[in-house]
């Protein structure tokens, strides 16, 4: 009998600023509010950890920045209490305090073994990717940036795994290169998180879409995009899924009443042996420093855009029992 196992993918998740002001106060497992049994029932979650965890309070001030995110060593027990089992940090925010919050960050994740993958002490040991070693699966991540250009690691410096996705000319040679690593570790599913593009960006751009595409065709299994705080629509491309942008989960922003960044997803991906059979999306409303299972009309406006936005990417979005289902066999290639 073939092995069954479901991921769960969040976009991102800030445990800094009003939210670290509140981690002394609540226990861990507050956090996720009535999404945690969903979390817990999974076999491992996957998230961007929009965040230094650090003691440091030197903040990056090489290069001009207007918001600092960092979360006290205790945060690592929110990470935990919500089965997350790796994390992205390939992104924006992992360098706002230095070199020395990265690495505060890698040494905490690593005394949790908490796996983690898109930056690290040089490039290539932010081009490496993690390992989610399960029973009869193993997932391998690789994590990659087009944020903050000022934070990309060197063979010399700490920082980001980097790439200008709009200007790069040659991108296959580098998604080859990390496809393959996931290979030669052994992946049975490889997965590439893109923290890509700009905030409140309600659809993917054709650039955007050619190099997801294009991942996939380099060996790539799964997309997991975020950064725009949105969620934006999910593709099937070659029976595999592309997550445009995954949204948020835990942070402590304002909400634009019209756009509701508030709004997002839980993404359930499904595995069957070897291969993705289908993902569902588990609507979510998001609150000061809280996440909470959207109910009642609210979880029929968030569920409805995103059929709609899926519905623009060619996916056939199927609603039931209060989740969104698509089965990897419903692609229809947008154009």
């Amino acid at each position: 009998m073939k092995s069954r196992h479901t991921i769960a993918f969040l976009g991102d998740v800030m445990l800094g600023r009003g939210v670290d002001e509140q981690i002394p106060h609540h226990r861990p497992e507050s956090f996720w509010g009535t999404t945690l049994p969903i979390l817990r029932g999974t076999d491992a979650v996957i998230a961007n950890l929009e965040c230094a965890i650090t003691s440091s309070k030197q903040p990056w001030s090489r290069t001009p920045k207007m918001f600092f995110f960092g979360a006290r060593p205790a945060a690592i027990k929110v990470l935990e209490a919500a089965n997350i089992r790796c994390v992205a940090l390939a992104n924006n925010h992992i360098l706002d305090y230095c070199e020395q919050g990265l690495l505060d960050t890698l040494r905490h994740l690593d005394a949790a073994g908490i796996g983690h993958a898109g930056a690290g002490r040089t490039r290539s040991e932010a081009e490496m990717p993690a390992i989610v070693r399960l029973t009869g699966l193993t997932i391998a991540m690789v994590s990659l940036t087009d944020n903050e250009p000022a934070f990309a690691a060197t063979e010399k410096r700490a920082g980001t795994n980097y790439l200008d996705i709009e200007v790069e000319r040659e991108p296959r040679t580098r998604l080859m290169a990390m496809a393959e690593a996931c290979r030669d570790s052994g992946a049975d599913i490889s997965v590439l998180s893109l923290h890509w593009g700009p905030n409140m960006v309600t659809s993917p751009s054709k650039v955007f879409c050619a190099f997801a595409r294009a991942a996939i065709d380099c060996g790539f299994d799964l997309i997991h995009g975020h950064s725009a705080h949105l969620f934006q629509g999910v593709e099937i491309y070659r029976e595999r899924p592309i997550f445009y942008d995954t949204g948020d989960l835990i942070d402590d922003y304002a909400f634009d009443e019209i756009l509701r960044n508030d709004w997002s997803f839980i993404f359930l991906v499904d595995v069957t042996g070897k291969r993705i059979e289908r993902f569902r999306m588990v609507p979510v409303r998001l609150n000061f420093a809280r996440v909470d299972l959207a109910e009642g009309d609210e979880r029929e406006a968030i569920s409805r855009r995103m059929i709609n936005a899926c519905g623009a990417l060619g996916t056939k979005i199927e609603l039931a029992d209060g989740l969104l289902h698509a089965t990897t066999t419903h692609a229809v290639t947008a154009a």
